[in-house]
């Protein structure tokens, strides 16, 4: 048995996230069924990160298990030519058969797109959060500051989330503004329930003078998801890539 992994492409606008749910679209589902095409036989990939409906990736990691003699390096070209157009896979590689993507050591980085122009640009509405305002990205990178750091992300999560525990660790944000769009760009060990929306929504306030930048320590501390900013919508988000560490 060998086991595979990919790199995985897509716009997630029209899927209902990455994860398999009956009667929807999803990443995973996709794959799924293009590579039991491919290889004859029922294959169920595992993801290292299950975005959610709306996310965009440009790197997330899959793996599956094959007794076929496909070369791995070939998998993304042959699954490219079945796959849909708003998933794509980008490489394709063997990896140890004990490998798993979301037990291992890494680092995940996510950006979100804020458009910040002063009328909403169509093309850029798949793909970053809209508003009007002009927030102070000085403002959002001093905030910002208070992040970085092994924290219990508590505040900072969906209250629905089913992780064990909500401690974190983020190892850099960079705020940069790029024309019309400010880009909030996060790096981590692993994140949760929304937590990169969260993160954004709560530095956007910040930008627009709805507090102090230190108030973001003080919101870590409380440890309530109702003390932190806003959860901003899914389209502005994606997975920039997944570093494996060791």
């Amino acid at each position: 048995m060998r086991r595979i992994m990919l790199t995985v492409a897509y716009d997630g606008t029209d899927f209902h996230g990455w994860q398999v749910q009956p009667g929807v679209r999803t990443v995973e589902g996709e794959l799924n069924k293009c590579l039991s095409e491919l290889l004859g036989a029922e294959i169920q990939v595992i993801g290292a990160s299950r975005t959610d409906a709306g996310v965009h990736a440009m790197g997330n990691l899959a793996v599956f298990d094959t007794e076929g003699n496909i070369p791995a390096e070939k998998f993304a070209y042959a699954l490219n030519c079945k796959l849909p157009s708003d998933v794509k896979v980008q490489k394709s590689e063997e990896v140890a058969e004990d490998f798993h993507p979301r037990k291992c050591n890494s680092i995940k980085t996510y950006e979100y797109h804020i458009d910040c122009g002063e009328f909403p640009m169509p093309i850029n509405g798949r793909y970053a959060y809209y508003t009007y305002h002009n927030p102070d990205v000085e403002l959002m990178r001093e905030a910002a500051k208070y992040i970085v750091g092994e924290h219990d992300f508590k505040s900072f999560c969906s209250v629905h989330t089913q992780a064990e525990t909500t401690v974190r660790t983020v190892y850099s944000i960079d705020v940069e503004q790029k024309g019309r769009e400010i880009v909030i760009r996060v790096s981590g060990s692993g994140f949760l329930y929304n937590m990169v929306r969260i993160i954004a929504g709560t530095l956007l306030d910040a930008g627009m003078g709805k507090f102090a930048p230190s108030k973001v320590a003080w919101m870590i501390e409380q440890c309530d998801r109702t003390v932190a900013g806003p959860t901003l919508p899914p389209e502005g988000l994606r997975l920039c890539g997944i570093e494996i560490k060791g």
